[in-house]
C-alpha cells in the first residue's frame, strides 16, 4: 500500500494500492481518481510499500516513514455527524 502524509505532523491523509500512480508536483498531487489541491511536493510525502494499520481512516494516524501512531484528539467524523443529526432530531421532536 501507499499513504500520503503531511510533512508537518506526519498525518496520514490518503491511502492507495501499490499499483496506483501518484504524482506530486509543486502545485498538487495527482492520483488515479482525483487531484489533491492542498498537498504538493513541498508539504507532503508519498510513502510506498507500507502496511496500513487496522481501522485506518484519513487523519486518524501518523506515519513517519517507519512507525505508525495515533493522532491525539482524533474524533471519527461519522460520530460527529451522527451526534449533530441526533441533536436535530431531538430539536424536531421537542
Amino acid at each position: 500500500m501507499q499513504t500520503i502524509t503531511f510533512n508537518s505532523g506526519n498525518v496520514s491523509t490518503y491511502k492507495f494500492a501499490d499499483d496506483a500512480t501518484i504524482t506530486a508536483t509543486a502545485d498538487n498531487i495527482t492520483t488515479p481518481d482525483f487531484i489533491i489541491g492542498d498537498m504538493n511536493s513541498s508539504n507532503s510525502t508519498i510513502h510506498t510499500g507500507v502496511t496500513i494499520p487496522d481501522g485506518w481512516k484519513g487523519g486518524k494516524h501518523t506515519f513517519d516513514g517507519t512507525s505508525w501512531g495515533a493522532v491525539d484528539g482524533w474524533v471519527d467524523p461519522v460520530t460527529v455527524e451522527i451526534a449533530a443529526l441526533q441533536a436535530q432530531i431531538d430539536a424536531l421532536n421537542a
